[in-house]
């Protein structure tokens, strides 16, 4: 008899989307915006208006009403968007200070939510009918951010620096203040963020950075507290869907935002990577009331609309230029070794730099370390894109003066930096506070061997005060940051936090064949092919 037969491999589910309508934040051009998106009937679509910004949107229990954070009146108050007619339902907060994370009770009365207090943040719980005074959950001087109420209800867990590295903290409300806290993340796992419960409260999410550079989600079962949390898949921003099987996640890279999800049961893969259009400033998953076509209230006439570009090149032909070569032009305003950029970049730079002066309320970009560097001139290592004319490097005067701050990313082996400006006005028009810890480059010369040996260290607490994002906002205009150089802990410059390139796709010798000749790339060898040629004599063979 022959061997038995081998029964095939089971076939692994279709990879579908779970039933449930997403709401995110994404950046769209200058606006940050609020996205509604359901595979099965609704596109990708925009529910609130281009000149608002809104951010961290969270779905009520019965899926009728959405919590968010805008800037309707120049500051950052909390409203209630009603999802049947699209009409902004009421306004629940009246502060100047910046209130955002909405996370709604069980039983859809209440919200706990972070908010900028004593200079820093803090969570706070206030009645939706807005009868009483808001409840202070936190007074901890560290950062206490991202909260998430437990659907059983007596639960709130949150993001924390209260221990260093933010960290994932439960908060029992049936328990006195003292001892009221309980850690849940493992601190040598790295940074944590965006804590998620299950539908039934039983399951907690949350993402990690590991110090290998690995993003990851962990689930941590809270009915048995002292079991490990366990890992899940790779991602940023856990939610759960509405039914519990899946959970759905933001996965970031270096420059691209994509949706997907893991199966709770065998965490296989649950839907392919969906391409985000922009950066994501909020997510939450439910069973939501929205029609399709949305109402008119919502102001969205085509979901397929684009945006206007943020900038239109103008090339200046030039006779004496060959044809398609371009120049290199002056940067008006602009103090630099070299205040000038290619031609087919200078309108993105002054278009970035009107957006940032008005956004942060002072000319940082008036300023740069570097402009344009002719071939001629010698750089530092890893600085080439400079003599492009399609990159400039930061002024490091505001990082030493406190108004510039860097937040360190990384990616696998590669290390990426966010910069952020300090708002000139600190009335909460501008920014928004701080959520993550800087680096501090200049911790190594602090007679630290630790510090000395990472190229730095975190900062002790999160800076006071409203801070933009530079780095996204340079990225909306085109200009990418590059990733440090792999020697950056041992040697500062290869760091390149202050480093924008306007890339467009192009290599960096194609991007040099547009204002050079191709021949001046055109380098001898550095050193000789070595020969068989004898410098000492030797005997012929066979003589005396």
């Amino acid at each position: 008899a022959g061997p038995p037969p081998v029964a095939p491999p089971p076939t692994p589910p279709p990879l579908t989307f779970p039933q449930g309508v997403t709401i995110l934040s994404l950046r769209d051009g200058l606006a940050l915006r609020l996205f509604a998106y359901d595979p099965h009937r609704l596109p990708l679509s925009p529910i609130t208006p281009p000149d608002v910004d809104a951010i961290t949107p969270a779905l009520s229990p019965d899926g009728k009403t959405l919590a968010y954070a805008a800037n309707l009146d120049g500051t950052w108050n909390l409203y209630l968007l009603d999802l049947s007619t699209g009409e902004v339902r009421a306004r629940l907060t009246d502060t100047p200070a910046y209130d955002a994370s909405p996370s709604w009770s069980p039983d859809g009365r209440w919200l706990v939510y972070e908010a900028y207090l004593d200079d820093n943040l803090e969570l706070l719980i206030r009645d939706v009918a807005g009868e009483q005074a808001p409840l202070r959950l936190t007074t901890h001087p560290a950062a206490d951010f991202q909260p998430a109420w437990s659907p059983q209800g007596r639960l709130i867990v949150f993001v924390s620096t209260r221990e260093g590295l933010p960290q994932i903290f439960v908060a029992n409300l049936d328990q006195p203040p003292e001892n009221r806290l309980r850690r849940v993340s493992d601190p040598d796992l790295g940074p944590a963020a965006h804590p998620a419960w299950s539908p039934d409260g039983r399951w907690l999410a949350w993402s990690q950075v590991t110090p290998d550079g690995l993003h990851r989600l962990y689930l941590w079962d809270a009915t048995h507290p002292d079991r490990p949390p366990r890992f899940v898949g790779q991602g940023d921003w856990p939610m759960f869907a509405p039914q519990g099987e899946v959970l759905l996640t933001v996965v970031t890279t270096a420059r691209q935002a994509f949706l997907t999800g893991y199966r709770l049961d065998d965490r296989s893969l649950a839907l392919p990577m969906m391409p985000l259009p922009g950066p994501v400033h909020g997510f939450t998953v439910g069973a939501a009331s929205l029609a399709w076509p949305l109402p008119a209230a919502f102001g969205v006439t085509t979901p397929e609309a684009t945006s206007t570009p943020l900038w239109t090149p103008a090339l200046t032909p030039h006779p004496d230029l060959p044809a398609g070569r371009l120049a290199v032009v002056p940067l008006p305003g602009v103090e630099a070794p070299r205040a000038e950029l290619s031609d087919a970049a200078d309108e993105a730079f002054a278009a970035l730099r009107q957006a940032v002066a008005r956004a942060v309320g002072w000319d940082a970009l008036g300023r740069l370390r570097y402009a344009y560097m002719p071939i001629t001139e010698n750089l530092l290592p890893g600085q080439a894109w400079l003599h492009t004319g399609r990159a400039f490097a930061l002024s490091d005067a505001p990082l030493q003066s406190g108004w510039l701050v860097v937040v360190r990313e990384d990616y696998g082996a590669q290390s990426y930096w966010r910069v952020y400006l300090r708002a000139r006005a600190q009335d909460g028009s501008q920014g928004m506070p701080l959520h993550a810890l800087p680096w501090d480059f200049y911790a190594r010369y602090r007679a630290d061997p630790m510090a000395y040996e990472a190229g730095g260290a975190y900062a002790h607490a999160v800076p006071p005060g409203y801070w933009v994002d530079f780095t996204e906002l340079a990225a909306a205009f085109g200009w990418e940051r590059l990733p440090a150089a792999t020697d950056w802990r041992a040697y500062l410059p290869g760091a390149r936090w202050d480093l924008f390139a306007l890339r467009q796709g192009l290599t960096w010798e194609e991007a040099m064949a547009q204002i050079v000749p191709p021949e001046i790339l055109l380098t001898p060898t550095p050193i000789p092919t070595p020969s068989l040629n004898f410098r000492i004599p030797t005997p012929t063979e066979g003589a005396p």
